[in-house]
């Protein structure tokens, strides 16, 4: 895949306004999954979503792909990877029903401290010092976040840990993907594996729609294809270690979710811990870029 990086200040522009946008439209994603898992297992929820939004995510795939876009060369790495998504997707909506949105949002951002970890482990990539003390800073701001052994303390907020580690483990199966696909290929695959992968699942779980409800699927949809497709953007058009620490602006958009739609305010050590790991992933990404220069 050719880059697509404009130095052009009016790209530089376009990369970070279009990365916030999608922030915003995956964050109002959370909050409608939040809102549905009150009447429908997160499965059929995740489900749904894929299903109406294939037929969208086909159509920008076109368009900006064009024809090449809808080819893989290694299906199966894309299938593996749709089951990584939907165990991903599931366990974060599943934590959904029992802890705050921003509780959630910030526990799933230690997931570049778990990338870091698999490369050093099984992929045999440097690290060094600063990489294994942000390691230690994520995990000491999980320990801050869940509280283990103390009475606030509940298990279900491992949930949101394991999907930061599913997740990068998606991340890292990007490399198994031919390199002659395009990031559009990618989103068609992942949205349509997960589609397959749950419609075998879902049977078992299905609760009929409420018309009352077609909105909110449709809405799930709709920001869920429109921020997967503006970061996708925004990465081509800027340089990842421009957008990428804006990733964690979804925080923000979740604390004001989770205040104007169920009066949630996380507390005060919640805080200090999203701020922990925040402050480790941004320098793991940075470190990164830092090594790749």
């Amino acid at each position: 895949m050719k880059a697509a990086i404009s130095g052009t200040p009016g790209s530089y522009v376009g990369g970070i306004l279009l990365m916030c946008a999608g922030v915003a439209c995956l964050s109002a994603n959370d909050a409608v999954a939040k809102t549905l898992t009150a009447g429908y297992s997160p499965l059929q929820i995740l489900f749904l979503r894929n299903v109406i939004a294939l037929p969208f995510t086909l159509l920008i795939a076109l368009l900006m792909g064009g024809a090449p876009a809808l080819r893989s060369h290694r299906p199966a790495a894309h299938l593996l990877r749709g089951a990584l998504w939907v165990g991903a997707t599931v366990m974060f909506f599943t934590s959904f029903m029992h802890l705050g949105l921003a509780e959630a949002t910030a526990l799933i951002f230690v997931a570049p401290v778990f990338i870091t970890v698999i490369s050093a482990l099984f992929l045999r990539e440097r690290v060094g010092r600063g990489g294994w003390l942000a390691v230690l800073a994520g995990f000491l701001g999980v320990l801050i976040v869940i509280r283990p052994g103390g009475a606030a303390f509940q298990p279900i907020a491992l949930l949101p840990v394991a999907t930061a580690l599913v997740y990068a483990m998606l991340m890292l199966s990007a490399r198994w993907v031919d390199p002659r696909e395009s990031v559009w290929t990618l989103l068609v695959y992942l949205t349509g594996a997960g589609a397959l992968l749950g419609g075998l699942i879902v049977p078992f779980v299905w609760i009929p729609v409420q018309t009352e409800d077609l909105w909110l699927f449709a809405a799930i949809a709709f920001f869920g294809t429109a921020g997967m497709t503006m970061m996708t953007q925004a990465f081509r058009l800027t340089r990842a270690v421009v957008v990428a620490p804006l990733d964690y602006t979804g925080l923000l958009w979740a604390t004001l979710f989770g205040w104007l739609f169920w009066r949630e305010s996380p507390d005060a050590m919640t805080i200090l811990g999203a701020a922990i790991i925040i402050s480790s992933g941004v320098f793991t990404i940075f470190r990164k870029k830092g090594t790749e220069a």
